[in-house]
């Protein structure tokens, strides 16, 4: 969740300055003040947030961070908060300010009664896309009861249908999927013991929310840089590629033999079947099957379950070029040639600098001309008429 609505301040003129202000409304966010009144400052509040001076002077006051985190009667406080943690710039002036913030916003989302509990989930998610504030929560997490690890909370609440019959928590996906960069969470995940991943699974096509389905496809992206999980990931007791293809899967009609080739959850799928509406969504999953061909085991489990069939007729269905050239180079992996004995785990392979920096110059051509391929219609679109 990016930032939310912000509206103007009082009408009349020049009111005073920001610092003033801040420091003014303070009292009528305390606990005791009146309904009406925390409701007032808190609107006021949110429209400061839709400055950058605004955000930068709220984000240093701990008291003020305190009583929006924890502020009950009204939806703006909560807003604020997310539009503060949606400036990368304020986040560690923000926990500076007040250590205990991850630690309070954690509390309010995961709470089943809280009114106000995706717009703490989206405050987190927002927090959590730098390494420091990341750090920070994941310390939170740690600390949480041994009988009940804090990460082990979250999914339950990102899993359960109606965990919070007021609010839906879709957010608690990209704040899963953040946390995930960091190793100590993708252990978490990848217990076998855990079957973390294997709840995850189906909200792959979770149908009521994209922010949900991006979070969680993240989460397994991540997971599947570990290549020392690949076997299990791609074994029975999780079976990770069926749910990676099939939202890249169409209603094509394959020939008997090619479907015989495809798990039994691509077989015959119906001819309203979609495809992933969204297009970082659908790279994201290609990425997460790409990531799985790091090693040669993967490779070939990835071949014989007909993968390439699949991939073949989205890359003739996809309408957006980076996702199409992303879908392409993983059919050229599966396609192509074996590399030579001792590289073969891709995720370890040591590419030297100059090879690296040519590789780099080829990304950056091939995204410019991708670019200039996106332009051109509209370009043509501006020719004069011919008189």
């Amino acid at each position: 969740m990016r930032e939310a609505g912000a509206g103007g301040g009082a009408p009349g003129g020049p009111g005073p300055g920001p610092e003033v202000a801040a420091a003014k409304l303070l009292p009528f966010l305390a606990p005791g003040a009146r309904a009406d009144l925390q409701a007032a400052a808190a609107r006021h509040v949110l429209a400061l947030t839709g400055s950058g001076p605004g955000r930068a002077l709220l984000a240093g006051q701990p008291a003020l961070l305190r009583a929006l985190a924890e502020l009950a009667p009204g939806r703006d406080a909560a807003l604020a908060l997310v539009n503060l943690a949606a400036d990368p710039g304020l986040h560690e002036q923000m926990l500076a300010a007040d250590p205990r913030l991850p630690a309070c916003l954690l509390g309010r989302a995961l709470d089943p009664q809280w009114p106000w509990a995706e717009e703490a989930a989206a405050a987190l998610a927002n927090l959590s896309r730098e390494p420091v504030p990341c750090a920070a929560l994941m310390a939170v997490l740690a600390a949480a009861e041994p009988g009940a690890p804090g990460l082990e909370q979250l999914v339950h609440a990102l899993c359960t249908p109606g965990y919070n019959a007021r609010a839906p928590l879709h957010y608690l996906g990209p704040l899963l999927s953040n946390l995930s960069q960091r190793p100590a969470a993708r252990a978490f995940l990848l217990d076998p013991d855990r079957c973390v991943v294997q709840r995850l699974l189906p909200l792959t096509q979770y149908p009521d929310s994209s922010v949900r389905r991006g979070g969680v496809v993240g989460t397994l992206r991540n997971c599947c840089f570990e290549h020392r999980h690949h076997q299990w990931l791609l074994g029975p007791e999780v079976d990770i590629l069926p749910f990676l293809l099939l939202p890249l899967a169409g209603p094509e009609d394959f020939s008997e033999e090619e479907m015989e080739r495809l798990p039994v959850d691509l077989q015959y799928l119906p001819p309203d079947k979609q495809r992933e509406p969204d297009a970082d969504i659908r790279k994201m999953l290609i990425e997460a099957i790409m990531l799985l061909t790091a090693t040669a085991p993967g490779r070939q489990q990835i071949r014989d379950q007909g993968a390439y069939l699949i991939l073949r007729e989205l890359h003739r269905w996809e309408p957006q070029p980076d996702v199409q050239a992303t879908c392409e180079k993983l059919i050229q992996v599966l396609i192509g040639d074996e590399p030579e004995c001792g590289m073969e785990n891709l995720l370890e392979v040591q590419v030297p600098e100059d090879v690296e920096q040519q590789l780099q110059q080829l990304d950056r051509q091939e995204q410019l001309e991708q670019e200039q391929q996106e332009l051109a219609p509209e370009l043509w679109g501006k020719k004069a008429a011919p008189t």
